[in-house]
């Protein structure tokens, strides 16, 4: 495997950083990335905020860079950095990565933005793609998925199954996509069951497992008898199995760690996305875009129900599913009202993407508040 400009690749990449040494010797002394020969690979990097392990965000985003691989063989290299916090690291890491010679460099969390558009600006001849964030360049696109629509469906289910009409959120940190998600899925709950009621704890991260777990024992000491979850690890599923209650994975199918609870999960698919970008470099039609794909995209998809659900339970989610998909359903069309009352959303009326993107409050029916 080459190695250009001293970068380490693959799993020693990950090891260097994780143990806090060695940064400063990958990068190049030149911000210019080598020229690529046109036989040699394209080398393509990946910058998680999780472990790969997490089962959750950045295990899901692993399984595209496998999917590149396995799509294209010897003509990529592929490269990941695991575990990195978003701030300065991302933004070393990310250089090194531009002046290893990578030509495409996926950042995969929100607070990796600045830093990506920071490098961009260094390295013009990188194409860079930043996942969930909204600032673009010539060579900085953009992408995202509509999870809240898996979330609405997912509400669905939870109403129909809750025997307290209470039910426990796991939130990671308080930016629109996470309150956008929690929006949803109360509309999904109370679209069948208006009684019910959503409990939410922040947690303040992706990945903390402790706390996960920690949130997830305190909702369910609350009355909680369904948990759902914006962060990343099982713990909140596996405390589930473990008190006899509900869950649902987050971003990948978790049923492994609560085959009892697990009634379904929201599962981010972003391997075709990947493949069509890697190929759009090696081709030459890459262009800086925006994408934000749903349901009805494959981008975000609902893995297996569960056996123990009613058929009825199963067809109600299906049917929201498909009206999703088929565009006769948004999640969070009015009419909308906030937690005092107030309309935010007339009836017959949708909002539009700039409304989603900076949601920060909550509907009626969710319990707790958003962090200012």
């Amino acid at each position: 495997m080459r190695n250009p400009a001293g970068i380490l690749t693959r799993r020693a990449l990950t090891a260097t950083v994780a143990a806090g040494v060695g940064l400063a010797t990958l990068a190049s002394s030149a911000l210019v990335s080598p020229a690529r020969a046109a036989d040699d690979p394209l080398k393509v990097g990946f910058i998680y905020v999780g472990p790969v392990g997490d089962f959750g965000w950045s295990y899901q985003h692993d399984q595209g860079r496998q999917a590149i691989e396995a799509e294209f063989g010897d003509a990529v290299e592929t490269t990941y950095v695991e575990s990195v916090p978003e701030g300065a690291d991302a933004e070393r890491v990310l250089n090194q990565l531009a002046a290893g010679g990578h030509d495409l460099i996926f950042a995969t969390s929100f607070g990796f933005m600045n830093s990506t558009i920071k490098t961009a600006r260094k390295f013009p001849d990188v194409m860079f793609e930043h996942a969930t964030g909204y600032k673009r360049a010539d060579n900085v696109a953009t992408y995202a998925a509509r999870f809240y629509e898996g979330r609405y469906v997912i509400g669905i289910i939870a109403g129909m199954m809750t025997e307290t009409n209470t039910i426990g959120y796991i939130a990671s940190v308080p930016i629109p996509e996470v309150v956008r998600g929690i929006n949803a899925f109360t509309q999904g709950l109370r679209s069948v069951n208006p009684e019910a009621n959503v409990k939410v704890i922040w947690v303040n991260s992706w990945y903390d497992p402790g706390k996960e777990r920690e949130a997830a024992e305190t909702l369910f000491a609350q009355g909680a008898d369904v948990l759902t979850q914006h962060t990343d690890s099982p713990a909140p599923v596996q405390v589930a199995e473990e008190k006899g209650i509900y869950a649902f994975g987050q971003a990948s199918d978790m049923s492994q760690f609560g085959p009892n609870a697990h009634l379904t999960a929201i599962v981010d698919d972003w391997h075709g996305y990947y493949i069509d970008r890697t190929r759009a470099v090696m081709d030459g039609t890459w262009e800086s875009t925006d994408t934000w794909g749903g349901l009805d995209s494959g981008m975000v998809a609902i893995s297996d129900y569960n056996p123990i659900l009613p058929p009825e339970v199963v067809d109600a989610a299906e049917d929201a599913r498909k009206a999703i998909e088929a565009g006769e359903l948004h999640p969070l069309a009015g009419p909308l009202m906030d937690q005092v009352g107030q309309v935010v959303v007339a009836e017959g009326e949708v909002p539009d993407d700039a409304a989603l993107l900076s949601m920060d409050w909550f509907v009626q029916g969710v319990l707790g508040q958003v962090p200012k």
